[in-house]
């Protein structure tokens, strides 16, 4: 008997819709409130160009900007095109899976988002530690800093970055993706089903890890900034200060992401599968992607670069001859 209606009552009164009403195999969603859906779903669109539009301006900065050419603003690059990916794609479908109850966008997409997610907030985390390693070395060894360093192993260890975590994520999805069969018992049904050993694996690398690697180098960091304040002269303590304030500003962004993490994997390792702890995971996995829309509002409030270049953007002064050189950097007075 084919599903003709939209749905039905059952015994408690209750309306029981269904995802795909005339296929047999549709899976069943319960009704909820309209005020309910267009309250999340202006929530989600809102957020999501939010990030998109704020994570568009760190992007066109650093690239158009001569000034802004430098590694350590190659990594925010690489880190604001992360957050980019997940405002387009990454939030609406998890914003979507918050108040929808069924998977409208097929069994390939279901497949694919799942490594798209993990693969671009892996990679977001790979930054972190990346900048945390770049801002180390900026502060205990300013002067071998710029051979150390430079543009083009910045842009080399962005593309490793990427590639592992592709890599990385790939093995731990291995199962799903080649068991396409499993993610749902039903049309419109698209469940992650990743084993436990796995989900402790990925703590371990994802959270635990980073944090044993990224909190002692911020310490390291804040003593040799201080020692430097105190004990350099004039002409090298301005410098000194300058770099005690950027490695502070990327100590808020590491922080934050990591605050935005935790959560996430102590519901994973928490919860079991019914519905109430699918819809726990979907919040988390939001509060997660929330944070590439922090990431810019902290550029923002500490640094005074990017408020000038989203002036001159917003203000259409990119269009003007040698506007790549304007200078972003006014002396303090």
């Amino acid at each position: 008997m084919e599903m003709s209606n939209w749905g039905v009552t059952n015994a408690d009164n209750q309306t029981i819709q269904y995802c795909f009403p005339n296929n047999n195999l549709s899976c069943s969603k319960s009704f909820r409130p309209e005020a309910e859906y267009i309250a999340v779903y202006i929530f989600i669109a809102v957020t999501s160009v939010f990030t998109v539009f704020l994570n568009l301006l760190v992007i066109i900065s650093i690239s158009h900007f001569k000034q802004l050419h430098t590694p350590t603003n190659v990594l925010i690059l690489s880190l604001a095109v992360a957050d980019l990916i997940v405002g387009l794609i990454l939030m609406p479908v998890q914003g979507m899976k918050l108040i929808e109850p069924c998977w409208y966008f097929g069994e390939i997409f279901c497949l694919i988002f799942p490594l798209i997610l993990y693969v671009v907030l892996t990679a977001s985390l790979g930054n972190m530690i990346i900048i945390s390693v770049d801002r180390y070395i900026a502060v205990n060894d300013p002067l071998r800093y710029p051979m150390k360093v430079n543009n083009n192993r910045a842009v080399v260890s962005i593309v490793v970055n990427w590639l592992l975590s592709f890599i990385y994520n790939f093995y731990l999805l291995y199962e799903f993706l080649l068991y396409p069969e499993r993610n749902h018992t039903c049309v419109g049904e698209c469940i992650l089903s990743v084993k436990f050993e796995n989900v402790m694996l990925d703590a371990f690398v994802c959270l635990v890890a980073p944090c044993l690697i990224i909190i002692p180098l911020y310490v390291k960091i804040c003593f040799v900034a201080n020692y430097q304040a105190k004990h350099l002269n004039s002409v090298t303590e301005k410098k000194a200060k300058s770099e005690k304030k950027a490695a502070r500003t990327l100590g808020i962004v590491v922080l934050v992401y990591l605050l935005c993490w935790m959560p996430y994997y102590l519901t994973s390792l928490s919860v079991g599968h019914d519905e109430n702890d699918s819809l726990l995971i979907n919040v988390m996995d939001w509060i997660v992607c929330m944070n590439s829309c922090m990431n810019p509002l902290i550029y923002a409030m500490f640094y005074r670069w990017f408020r000038l270049s989203a002036k001159y953007i917003l203000t259409k002064k990119i269009f003007e001859p040698s506007s790549a050189y304007l200078n972003l950097f006014p002396e303090e007075k």
